[in-house]
């Protein structure tokens, strides 16, 4: 077959239907195990118990893998399994490196569990090469970037950073959540493993829970297929279904959604009742040109922070149609509060010295119709004038 451009990858990439039937979607194979024809005489040479491998996740695998350009893909049952899976490929005594406003969950697995094994991280401004360079110790074996980072939109230069990482033997993992691989592929910049909240923007739809990772090389796919099958968090063959239904989907719902993200973020950077707006599609953003550089566009996450004046517990009420709930990228727009809700793991000094206030409003935009998002907004705005 010739190579297919991404947009029919996502609909025909990886595993294409069902090569026994016919079927034009790949089934769900609803086993736990699979009959032997012998000892030792695996169907196929591969099905033997679904831990270790099912048809349905195999066709997923093989798809996220050909999307991030990757050697090898795998689901786990929740993007903090694939984080955690990851961090398992490392030894004790080593130390990683994070993005200083990284995904308060990535945090807390570091900071409350893999701790306790003497792996140990610091929290590192991604954006200052120079000074970044300087934390790359002999016992640092991993850097964990965001880009855009949760929740400030902060941008980092993956190339450059796998360039400094990579001299120093260093491995480099991008948590590509918010852009997704029709937005950005890390592993073409240098990255050396790409995780997903696939719950988020892959699935798109808020009805399941799921993560991916994939790797550069058949070294790395070695040891994280080990850690896979070993540990055991691994995806249903439901859930591999409906995320593969919902990737089919992600070019055109991803047009609409930053469609819509930059039209309400122009409208919040025009308001004088909004005192600090984070979206890379702005060119007023710190870091829009390298974003620029290495991703389609700005993508669909806004932040912001009302101005003096204003109330957000009023704000927050006074929505009628976007959603305040966790989570993000489904086609339904949600709204968030990052110091209680999605980075509450991140002791408060922390969040304040990073720029996570008390006052700072995450908003994922989905692909409503974007002029009953810009009134919601309005309205809830004016709802929350003290």
């Amino acid at each position: 077959m010739c190579k297919q451009k991404f947009n029919t990858a996502l609909i025909h990439g990886g595993i294409d239907g069902d090569s026994r039937t016919g079927a034009v979607n790949v089934p769900i194979y609803q086993t736990s195990t699979f009959k032997q024809d012998g000892l030792g005489e695996l169907r196929e040479g591969i099905w033997e118990y679904s831990r270790t491998g099912n048809p349905t996740r195999a066709a997923l695998e093989a798809l996220i893998a050909q999307l991030e350009g990757g050697e090898a893909g795998f689901a786990f049952a929740s993007g903090m399994a694939a984080i955690t899976a990851v961090l398992s490929l490392f030894q004790s005594n080593v130390k990683i490196l994070l993005s200083s406003n990284v995904y308060g969950g990535t945090f807390r697995v570091l900071d409350k569990v893999f701790s306790r094994f003497n792996l140990t991280y610091s929290l590192e401004d991604t954006t200052d090469l120079a000074a970044l360079e300087r934390e790359f110790t002999p016992n640092v074996k991993a850097i964990i970037i965001e880009s855009p980072a949760n929740p400030l939109l902060t941008i980092t230069d993956i190339r450059a950073v796998a360039e400094i990482a990579h001299r120093h033997g260093a491995l480099v993992i991008v948590d590509n959540t918010f852009m997704t691989p029709y937005l950005q592929q890390p592993l073409a910049l240098g990255a050396d493993i790409v995780v997903h909240s696939a719950t988020k923007y892959l699935g798109g739809h808020s009805d399941l829970v799921a993560g991916l990772a994939v790797v550069k090389t058949r070294e790395l796919a070695d040891k994280l297929a080990f850690v896979q099958n070993s540990t055991g968090a691994v995806l249903g063959p439901q859930d591999a279904f409906l995320l593969i239904r919902g990737i089919k989907t992600l070019a055109v719902r991803l047009d609409r959604h930053v469609e819509n993200a930059a039209y309400l973020a122009d409208w919040l950077a025009g308001n004088l009742e909004v005192k600090k707006i984070y979206y890379p599609g702005l060119t007023s953003h710190i870091g829009y040109e390298i974003n620029q550089q290495q991703a389609k566009n700005g993508g669909a996450m806004i932040s912001f922070e009302l101005a003096e004046g204003h109330n957000i517990r009023k704000f927050f009420k006074a929505l009628q149609l976007i959603a305040l709930a966790e989570s993000l990228g489904g086609v339904e727009s949600l709204v968030c509060h990052p110091a209680t809700m999605t980075h509450a793991a991140i002791p408060r000094e922390t969040r304040e010295k990073i720029g996570i206030t008390d006052n700072l409003i995450r908003l994922s935009v989905g692909i409503e119709d974007k002029a009953d998002l810009l009134a919601d907004l309005k309205q809830a705005i004016e709802e929350s004038r003290i």
